[in-house]
């Protein structure tokens, strides 16, 4: 009896434990999951939490501004070489040439004028131009090369040496507006005189003109005839140049109508903007009245107009143009390239059977490998723009580059150099 009440109570603390046991693993399990769900809602409460928190504080952050552009003195400058050959900015997304078909013009095969400050020292005032206020050189942390500091609110920087405008011709030229609250960039002037004047002050110098006005708010043109007070004006409002930024500014002139481009687009078309019978010798740019915040010019150009394309290219075989466009030390087409190179297309697409060598030139700066590599990769660039945005036959077009071996000119000075940078189309 004994002994079966012992087995009885053994058997019955056995079944207690055991009970005790699976109630305690339930509650475990339960804790932990009831842990862990309540992980994941403080996990998911404390992220959304974090995200309001970031939204509202992306409401009141300030927008870091951008830097400044800041010219430099000749102690701190690098020289152009270094400027022109140092790494590259990444580029920004490739524009396409067919949105910026306004490009209407074709600059022609001479080049009468180019001007980059490149012979003149840091801190000085330009060998080639004259003033009545002040002006120095300077370079510029935002663009490689010498800039002329139109250092004044007003005054005349006059180009010395009489320039021979034919009656179709290009201007064109880089201008950075400066900061400030005075919305008169410059004002570029070309105009012609009976004998040379060194220093023509007056308003309207010389006996005829064109004044392009280039403002931050607006553009305005005037053609002006000495002994007639009517003047030929336009004005736009499109395409506004930007201050403490690099804006190229071109300006066509044919006979008597002036067009302006700017900024992916045509400013303006004035069709009778200069007075019938005027022939231009001088250039200037003018800083008005003290209303002027001025400026810092390079890399200005004047090209002849409207080149004999087809028969340079079809009778005579080869095509030289200077309507090519690129950046310094880089291989892509730039937008206002769509002229010449629309130009060339039609001839192309024209003459099916007609073959043609595209061959990329450069000047005599910086390495010589890095010139004759940098020039096959332009001549390339150019086949496959005729090709993509032309229809173009890819397979009429041979491409080779010739570096800085096969100069046209010395390269001695800057309007040599500029026609030594050149794209060549030989027919085969």
């Amino acid at each position: 009896m004994k002994t079966t009440q012992i087995f009885l109570m053994l058997f019955l603390c056995l079944v207690f434990i055991n009970l005790n046991a699976q109630i305690d693993i339930e509650k475990k399990v339960e804790n932990q999951a009831n842990n862990k769900a309540n992980k994941n809602v403080d996990q998911t409460i404390s992220k959304g939490l974090n995200t309001v928190e970031d939204g509202v504080k992306g409401l009141f952050k300030k927008k870091k501004p951008a830097p400044p552009v800041v010219q430099k003195s000749a102690k701190d400058t690098l020289s152009k070489a270094q400027n022109q050959k140092g790494p590259q900015v990444a580029a920004s997304a490739k524009s396409s040439l067919t949105a910026y078909s306004k490009y209407d013009f074709v600059p022609g095969d001479k080049v009468l004028l180019f001007e980059d400050f490149s012979q003149d020292a840091v801190g000085d005032f330009p060998a080639l131009w004259t003033t009545d206020v002040a002006g120095e050189i300077n370079t510029l942390n935002i663009a490689p090369g010498n800039w002329f500091n139109l250092k004044s609110t007003e005054g005349t920087y006059w180009f010395m040496k009489d320039i021979d405008f034919p009656k179709n011709f290009i201007i064109e030229f880089d201008i950075v507006p400066k900061k400030g609250g005075a919305r008169y960039a410059a004002d570029l002037v070309l105009f012609g005189e009976g004998s040379h004047s060194e220093m023509d002050k007056n308003g309207d110098p010389g006996n005829c003109g064109i004044h392009l006005t280039i403002a931050k708010t607006l553009w305005d043109t005037k053609g002006y005839k000495k002994g007639s007070n009517e003047k030929l004006t336009g004005s736009s409002s499109l395409y506004l140049v930007q201050e403490e930024k690099v804006n190229h500014v071109i300006v066509w002139v044919q006979n008597r109508r002036v067009r302006i481009y700017h900024q992916g687009g045509k400013v303006l078309d004035m069709p009778t903007n200069i007075y019938e019978g005027s022939k231009f010798s001088r250039m200037c740019f003018k800083l008005y009245r003290g209303a002027s915040s001025g400026s810092y010019l390079s890399n200005i150009k004047i090209t002849t107009a409207a080149p004999d394309t087809r028969n340079k290219l079809l009778t005579e075989g080869k095509l030289i143009t200077y309507g090519i466009y690129f950046d310094v030390n880089k291989d892509e087409v730039k937008p206002e390239s769509y002229g010449t190179l629309r130009d060339i297309a039609t001839i192309l697409n024209e003459v099916p059977d007609v073959k043609v060598k595209i061959v990329g030139h450069t000047d005599s700066d910086g390495a010589d490998a890095a010139n004759l590599d940098l020039s096959k990769r332009r001549a390339a660039s150019v086949k496959a723009e005729l090709a993509s945005s032309f229809g173009v036959n890819g397979d009429r077009l041979v491409t080779d580059g010739m570096g800085e071996n096969q100069p046209v000119a010395p390269n001695d000075s800057p309007v040599n150099k500029a026609l030594n940078r050149r794209v060549e189309f030989i027919k085969l």
